[in-house]
């Protein structure tokens, strides 16, 4: 019972698809105005900024239910890639005021949908 990959793979597509998931939902209420600045900043047009709506709100559903897990979880590690060069680079070799990687969060996301993207979804899906 305790050798289970299948359970395993559900844990970890639940984790990573409400905790990321919670962000998406943020950002339908807040609002996606701070990410456009950010493009700026970096010569790019600030509709692009409504991407992170795919990266952070279609693709962690289609984790949560097992749907095309594979492709959703591409498209979280293509969302936290553009996160980290856009917002994040400044960090990445930082560690925060508790002693922890600064960006252990972005590095969470990225490293769980990268473990996703060779995994699959396991048998408790919709459709791998």
């Amino acid at each position: 019972m305790l050798n289970n990959p299948d359970i395993g793979k559900l844990i970890l597509r639940l984790s990573l698809g409400l905790m990321l998931l919670l962000h998406g939902v943020h950002k339908l209420h807040a609002g996606v105005g701070w990410i456009a600045g950010v493009l700026a900043e970096h010569h790019l047009p600030g509709f692009l900024a409504y991407g992170v709506f795919i990266g952070e709100v279609v693709a962690p559903v289609m984790i949560i239910i097992g749907y095309q897990t594979r492709i959703g979880a591409a498209l979280i590690v293509t969302n936290m890639l553009v996160a980290l060069v856009l917002a994040h680079m400044g960090e990445l070799f930082s560690l925060s005021s508790s002693g922890g990687w600064a960006i252990e969060l972005q590095g969470f996301y990225l490293f769980t949908a990268a473990a996703l993207v060779f995994l699959g979804a396991g048998k408790y899906a919709m459709k791998n």
